[in-house]
């Protein structure tokens, strides 16, 4: 745990672990006001807390009801620390996960005497607001990874709710951990998809009740936010958080050391278990598939000799869920439910009724024997990877905004498998030097729109004019999008809807040459 100025380990702030505790008058200020910060906001002013929100813009309802709730709104620029909020002299600083290491106001927080927590940590002080039946609150289950955490999330609660267990998927996944804390159904679990951000905030935890999950998993591993982080190395030590203080079990990625590496370097209460899952045959505290089954000698007395079915390929296959990332999660996500009891067969049943979210490997049309596939969710070279790997030999449609990962890496494993490449976005230039060094014959072609309503048009004819009878068009851009449009939803969504007006209109003769670049 971190410990220095910041750690606010004064006595009142160490009795502040109950949503019962003595909150009023304590002045936290709040960083940001997006969804998070509101939640967080909110429930201070519930609590009686004396609140200061500080934001560069506010979004007109949430401006309008922060007098409402009893918290007051200072706007403007936050290159600085402004005069406000020394003069406030918070004892807690809370920020939005959106707020990196060395935002001036947060290196301020960090060197001064108040506590700086993020909306997670505040969570788990308050989440003994609505108990269980048994009179102890929600479990919390965790999860991260470079990919794969949305999906894993849902997976996950989809398996608990089979078993009879009320669970909340919320986090990073869209719904604020506190929104779930406080709703006052209650809930058996909390399934908290956590970002490398909101882990950073975690790791800066102090005093006598650190968030103790019952059961926790990184997926996966790969450059990713650095810009956010400042390294590689502070990325990875962010998503470690993900494990310290588990209880029961640390779920992780056989396919990846960097994971295994993770847990035998936690500090966890003991009698913790390492639970393993990758896409082999498993050993006796592993998930993994034999013969086509997908199997659990975890959780399983007999795991020394035997192994519980959970489903197979074939089933996952014919619901469109057997791409081999995919099929990584279902294995993580079965070992958290199964490490809170739910029975094979539940998790059977959830799967038969699963779904994936839009823009997750989504097929959005097979049409004159080309299949389109709308994976914009792949936002970085990691998640690209999965996605070439389930659709080897597709026409390519890569880039956006790289968030200063180099995507060499990706092009030297996969590049030099597609049958062309189609380069969007601002940093067009990176990609295809890329494919100049590590796959110099695969056909590439630009698309140099600066107009967000032309991009994915002109990347679909050129696609269309590459991709043959029995073709993938493969959607996988590696990249964030945000150059060129509003979020990976907003590209997804205008991609399918090329392919689909392309489809309506015909062949025809298209206006857009398809030559690659390096021809005469």
């Amino acid at each position: 745990m971190t410990t220095g100025p910041h750690s606010g380990g004064s006595a009142r702030l160490d009795a502040l672990t109950s949503w019962h505790a003595d909150w009023k008058g304590l002045r936290v200020a709040v960083l940001g006001l997006s969804v998070t910060g509101f939640s967080v906001a909110d429930t201070l002013a519930e609590l009686g807390a004396d609140v200061l929100v500080l934001t560069e813009s506010a979004d007109e309802e949430y401006a309008r009801l922060l007098p409402v709730i009893g918290a007051r709104l200072w706007t403007g620029a936050l290159t600085s620390v402004p005069g406000e909020l020394v003069a406030f002299d918070p004892e807690v600083v809370i920020a939005s996960p959106g707020f990196p290491p060395h935002h001036p106001v947060v290196a301020w927080a960090l060197e001064g005497p108040a506590a700086l927590w993020g909306d997670v940590e505040l969570a788990w002080r308050v989440r003994d607001k609505v108990l269980r039946a048994d009179g102890s609150a929600a479990h919390w289950v965790l999860i991260t990874g470079t990919n794969g955490k949305t999906t894993t999330t849902q997976l996950t609660a989809s398996m608990l709710q089979a078993g009879g267990l009320r669970a909340a998927p919320c986090g990073n996944i869209g719904v604020p951990v506190l929104d779930a804390v406080r709703d006052p159904g209650g809930f058996d679990v909390l399934v908290v998809e956590l970002s490398s951000h909101q882990l950073w905030y975690l790791a800066q935890q102090v005093g006598p009740d650190p968030l103790s999950p019952h059961a926790s998993v990184c997926l996966n591993l790969a450059d990713d936010h650095l810009e956010w982080h400042g390294s590689f190395a502070a990325y990875r030590d962010a998503k470690a958080q993900v494990y310290e203080n588990t209880r029961i079990a640390c779920v992780y990625n056989k396919a990846d050391i960097a994971t295994r590496e993770m847990v035998e370097q936690a500090e966890v209460v003991e009698g913790c278990r390492a639970v393993g899952f990758d896409l082999g045959v498993p050993g006796p505290s592993d998930l993994g598939i034999v013969e086509g089954i997908l199997v659990d000698r975890a959780f399983h007395d007999d795991r020394h000799h035997s192994a519980l079915e959970l489903t197979t390929l074939a089933d996952l296959a014919a619901r469109g869920l057997a791409a081999p990332h995919v099929v990584a999660n279902i294995l993580a996500a079965a070992a958290l439910a199964r490490s809170l009891g739910v029975a094979p067969e539940d998790i059977h049943d959830a799967l038969q009724g699963f779904r994936l979210d839009p823009h997750r490997i989504e097929v959005v049309a097979v049409a004159e024997g080309v299949t389109w596939v709308d994976d914009s969710k792949a936002t970085n070279p990691h998640a690209a990877a999965s996605s070439l790997a389930a659709y080897p030999g597709a026409v390519w449609v890569v880039g956006g905004l790289l968030k200063g990962v180099d995507i060499g890496e990706l092009v030297a494993a996969r590049g030099a498998a597609a049958k062309a490449a189609v380069v969007i976005g601002v940093e067009r230039s990176e990609i295809v030097a890329a494919f100049a060094r590590h796959a110099p014959t695969v056909p590439i072609f630009e698309v140099d729109h600066a107009q967000t309503e032309d991009v994915m048009a002109t990347a679909v004819e050129l696609a269309a004019n590459v991709a043959g009878d029995g073709d993938t068009v493969l959607l996988a851009p590696a990249a964030a999008s945000f150059d060129q449009f509003a979020s990976y939803a907003d590209r997804g969504r205008r991609f399918a809807a090329a392919v689909r007006d392309r489809i309506e209109r015909g062949n025809g003769d298209s206006e857009h040459r398809s030559t690659p670049l390096g021809d005469d």
